[in-house]
């Protein structure tokens, strides 16, 4: 082989290598502008169950418990915290203090039709609402009441895994990706999936364990 033909195939074998190293970044880019977005979603849906844990009660008051009840305000439905500081004088009551006085009452009624199981009446320039004692039906009521939220979060996971895989089926459409790269996008989505939904059932087990505590 003369010293033209070992240049040439050594510039071949270079080229060859720079496009399989930028073929694999943006391959490895193309998986991750599917699987970050997938994962920071199926987080937001664990998040948004363990805010939804946190309005169940278990006789120890916490500001959690009321703060995103929607009140009826200005021709409009406001989130309790959004019009109103909620604090905690003592263990088993909740004291709700307006900005604005003339919220008082629509405070009132918000908070006995948000069916939490939890007293409120105006006391002065607040809203009082003391815990009650939790009776057993009671703590069984709101043990199913988080199976249906913890539920609610698993469908929210796996609506995520449903809109990657959708993403998926576009770069295979497109052409972007292989039939390998389907393949393990699929497994690592459901690797993501499987996780998230582990996270809510380990929050239910926590949540259902507080609830049933006496």
């Amino acid at each position: 082989m003369s010293a033209v033909e070992i240049v040439r195939e050594a510039c071949t074998s270079c080229s060859s290598l720079l496009l399989f190293d930028k073929r694999h970044r943006v391959r490895a880019m193309d998986f991750n502008a599917i699987l970050k977005p997938a994962e920071m979603a199926m987080q937001q849906s664990v998040d948004h169950t363990q805010r939804q844990f946190g309005t169940l009660h278990t006789g120890k008051a916490s500001p959690q418990m009321l703060e995103n009840v929607l009140i009826e305000v200005y021709g409009s439905k406001m989130r309790l915290k959004d019009i109103a500081s909620i604090t905690t004088p003592d263990a088993r009551t909740l004291r709700v203090q307006p900005w604005d006085k003339t919220n008082l009452k629509p405070i009132e009624k918000g908070i006995l039709l948000a069916n939490l199981g939890i007293n409120a009446s105006v006391m002065g320039e607040s809203v009082h609402c003391p815990l009650p004692e939790l009776s057993r039906e009671r703590r069984a009521e709101l043990v199913k009441l988080a199976g249906g939220m913890a539920e609610e979060g698993k469908v929210s996971v796996r609506g995520c895994r449903r809109d990657a895989l959708e993403k998926v089926k576009e770069m295979k459409k497109a052409g972007t990706c292989t039939e390998d790269d389907v393949k393990k996008l699929e497994k690592e989505i459901q690797t993501l999936t499987d996780r998230y939904v582990r996270k809510i059932d380990a929050l239910l087990e926590e949540k259902s364990r507080e609830l049933t505590a006496v």
